[in-house]
């Protein structure tokens, strides 16, 4: 069989920082993927998705990048049991747009639904309700995996289990998730009853959601990560519950499974470096924290999980430098002081966050790379100003290993080697998997490379 041919690309993720040359392949079928696995002739291959990973995980500068994004079929679905048969390739989006008029939305999902399956399943994605439902990992039944061999591996809690949890959060280096099995949520409508409640300060904000965050399926906090003293941490909490129809102002009643779409121009260029600053972001902060009141409101599903995906290309407003996204998760004992020491350093740096997001997490899954667990997670949007933002967020990994907590790798541009096996603890599990099937290392990325995942024994 023919093999596709590469074509060599400037790629990034979608922070647009690290950019690599990278050849890249994109085949149309599964058995395209299985012959670019068997006879590719770059020693090593990265699988990609819809490239809405920030940093480097998906990139492969020493080898080839294998997209997907062709192979996105849904090949089958059963309504009595929610369960939903896909291809690796396939987006959230898609699977949303045919199935939440059904009655089904997907179990968990980040703040963008522009990702692949493979690629959310590889970086084992969490919402604003693993307080309550876990992360991915949780909802899955099984998934196919294409390994370094060449092998079709079942994978699921009862089948090559220990494959099936290395691969969740496992980044691609196992294989290509050439299709997967998930079950869908039911739900009565396409809304939701959300109730907004400003805090004033970081202890107060911790404190509600403690108290609360049991009563959402939803919950998620804006931090206004640029004030300082006594309002440090003050927050605009956002919380929702599924809405039933019942619920619902009478012209929604009718069709309480559609959704108004709405769609913003894209933004048609890369923004000035100059026009995020800390005067302009201090502006947009207080703005935004001012514009919100305590109360109750119904918004659709787009509405509260994907505000950003209503703005295509929205990562140009960070400029042609890019934005550096960067997750932590603090444990729970120790998030209070922690917290409140990262949101000073912020605070006081020139390379203040433009955006910042504070959600409580449940327990974590038996996935050795997956990032959630019990505590609190921090999301940071930092525009990219060189090397004193890195040297600033090689500051915050050192305090966050301190405390016990890791950095969330999917969003990672800047940690450096020897932090990995120390932030997860479980990674020799990972990476003894990981020999077992590709000895070879016939799957590798610029992330793991960066990270010497190679060289820990």
């Amino acid at each position: 069989m023919t093999l596709p041919r590469p074509e060599k690309r400037a790629l990034s993720g979608w922070g647009r920082y690290p950019v690599e040359d990278c050849l890249v392949y994109r085949p149309d079928r599964r058995r395209d993927i299985e012959t670019l696995v068997a006879s590719a002739p770059e020693s090593s291959l990265v699988p990609r998705g819809r490239g809405r990973s920030y940093g480097d995980a998906a990139i492969h500068h020493a080898g080839a990048v294998l997209a997907s994004d062709r192979v996105d079929r849904m090949l089958g679905f059963d309504s009595k049991t929610g369960i939903l048969h896909c291809e690796g390739g396939g987006t959230l989006s898609s699977i949303i747009d045919t199935f939440l008029p059904r009655g089904f939305f997907f179990p968990v999902t980040p703040g963008t639904k522009a990702i692949s399956v493979g690629g959310a399943i590889a970086a084992d994605v969490h919402g604003k309700n693993h307080h309550r439902d876990g992360s991915l990992g949780n909802h899955l039944i099984e998934f196919n995996l294409l390994t370094a061999s060449g092998e079709i591996l079942a994978c699921s809690e009862e089948k090559n289990s220990d494959v099936y949890w290395a691969t969740i959060g496992g980044l691609g280096l196992t294989g290509v998730i050439v299709d997967a099995r998930i079950r869908l949520k039911p739900v009565e409508s396409a809304y939701l009853q959300t109730q907004t409640e400003k805090t004033k300060s970081l202890g107060d904000t911790l404190q509600r959601m403690i108290e609360r965050d049991a009563e959402f399926d939803y919950s998620v906090a804006w931090i206004d990560c640029l004030a300082s003293g006594a309002s440090v941490g003050r927050s605009v909490l956002m919380r929702a519950n599924p809405a039933p129809p019942a619920a619902l102002p009478a012209d929604l009643r009718e069709k309480p499974l559609g959704i108004r779409k709405r769609r913003r121009p894209a933004i048609p260029f890369n923004f000035p470096s100059f026009a995020l600053n800390p005067l302009s972001m201090k502006l947009f902060n207080t703005g935004f924290y001012h514009a919100h009141s305590d109360g109750e409101s119904i918004e659709d599903y787009d509405g509260y999980f994907y505000p950003l995906d209503a703005i295509p290309k929205w990562n140009r407003i960070y400029g042609k430098r890019g934005v550096l996204q960067y997750q932590v998760l603090i444990p729970t004992g120790v998030a209070e002081s922690v917290l409140a020491e990262m949101l000073e350093s912020i605070s006081q740096s020139r390379g203040g966050s433009f955006l910042a997001v504070l959600k409580s997490m449940g327990p974590a899954n038996p996935a050795p790379m997956s990032f959630p667990d019990a505590g609190m997670t921090l999301a940071l949007d930092f525009p990219n100003i060189g090397p004193d933002l890195i040297a600033h967020l090689n500051r915050l990994d050192d305090l966050v290993l301190k405390a016990g907590g890791r950095v969330y790798l999917a969003k990672d541009s800047c940690l450096r080697p020897g932090y990995v096996e120390q932030m997860y603890p479980r990674f020799g599990e990972f990476l003894a998997v990981k020999n077992s099937i590709d000895p070879n290392r016939r799957f590798d990325s610029s992330l793991a490379r960066r990270l010497h995942f190679w060289d820990q024994r």
